[in-house]
């Protein structure tokens, strides 16, 4: 009868016990639903640019603080070089107040930077057109400034220049080809969007093929790369966006799959460098590379998971993310000596966190990776 007792008080306690977490999860839900609620009801909601929700009850004061930690001063500098235009700003006649004379006391300086109007060149090429008197063959002439042989129907071009700013605008700044063709338009050259497509495809058809071969030739001899994939369209249909960069390149190729047959188009499955990289494991094929794991998607991880986790699970990211900010501040340490005591430290500190038992599936996995 006792033991059956003290079996009773542990089904109870088990029962409150699972109760409890029920309550908190119940209440967890409905505290993350309400969150995603009010996002998408800000998604939907007008509202004026930048906006970052209701104001503050007790807003700082805005501008410049007083005393002398209130920033540094900035201000256009002089154009260097003499001006292209010298202008004079009289002084009136009279005084437009009271009509008396007016006494020049000094010259002051101002500088006025501006873009000058926009200005179309057309150019016109006199082709000539000839033969061989030996075997017949046509010949044509090319002028150094000519883009093309093209001739009658497509003997109007559009110059590099106009290629090149249209290509900036819609691959560094993001605009459409439509829109793209509406600058160009406002400068004074009517292209269109379609113009402006074949341009682009044609260069990365020919011209830019040699650049791209040098670059991956570049990508495989450099003593870094920081690698990653994302999902892409292409013609509606899923394909992924492979990027491997460092300080003094960026290249970008587009992939079927998400497997190392893709990865390898671009970086050679031998790479002997630093690969710096997430936790995909496709990368983990490269085995002659020294691995290094991109601290901005573990820190990010742990952030986030520090957000969504109970306090008493939290502590665990929030501890992985301290230890990997100390070794990052390490790496400004003087003196070799103290930066391999630091990492030895951190390193030590990693090891315990990754030995420490845990019921959360999410801990587990990120100790898993750690």
């Amino acid at each position: 009868m006792a033991f059956l007792q003290v079996a009773l008080e542990k089904q109870r306690a088990e029962m409150a016990r699972k109760d409890g977490a029920l309550i908190w999860q119940k209440d967890r839900i409905a505290e993350l639903e309400k969150a995603l609620e009010d996002a998408g009801r800000r998604q939907k909601r007008p509202s004026a640019p930048f906006s970052k929700g209701d104001p503050k009850t007790e807003p700082k004061r805005p501008g410049r603080k007083a005393g002398e930690a209130h920033g540094r001063h900035g201000q256009r500098a002089v154009p260097p070089g003499p001006p292209d235009k010298d202008l004079v700003a009289p002084l009136p006649e009279c005084c437009p107040d009271c009509g008396g004379e007016v006494c020049h006391d000094r010259d002051e300086e101002q500088w006025q930077v501006e873009i000058p109007d926009p200005k179309v060149v057309t150019t016109r090429f006199r082709v000539a057109i000839g033969h061989c008197a030996g075997c017949a063959r046509r010949l044509q002439g090319r002028h150094p400034d000519q883009v093309s042989d093209a001739l009658g129907a497509a003997g109007v071009q559009i110059g590099p220049n106009a290629k090149a700013f249209g290509a900036w605008l819609h691959y560094g700044l993001g605009l459409s080809f439509g829109r793209v063709g509406q600058v160009l338009g406002h400068l004074g050259l009517a292209v269109s969007r379609a113009a402006i497509c074949r341009s682009s495809t044609r260069s990365a058809c020919t011209d830019l093929v040699p650049v791209h071969a040098d670059l991956v030739v570049a990508a495989n001899k450099a003593p870094t790369l920081t690698m990653d994939e994302s999902g892409w369209r292409v013609g509606g249909e899923g394909e992924w966006l492979w990027v491997a960069a460092n300080v003094e390149l960026t290249l970008a190729w587009i992939g079927e799959g998400r497997g190392f047959e893709q990865a390898t188009e671009v970086v050679d499955a031998d790479y002997p460098g630093v690969l710096v990289r997430d936790g995909y494991v496709v990368y983990n094929h490269y085995t002659k590379a020294t691995h290094q794991s991109c601290t901005a998607h573990v820190l990010r991880r742990c952030h986030q998971m520090e957000a969504d986790l109970p306090a008493d699970d939290a502590k665990i990211p929030a501890a992985a993310k301290t230890i990997i900010n100390h070794a990052l501040a390490a790496r400004e340490l003087a003196t070799p000596a103290e930066r391999a005591a630091a990492a030895a430290q951190c390193r030590a500190r990693l090891d315990e966190l990754c030995a420490r038992p845990t019921s959360c599936d999410a801990n587990r996995r990120l100790l898993k990776h750690l």
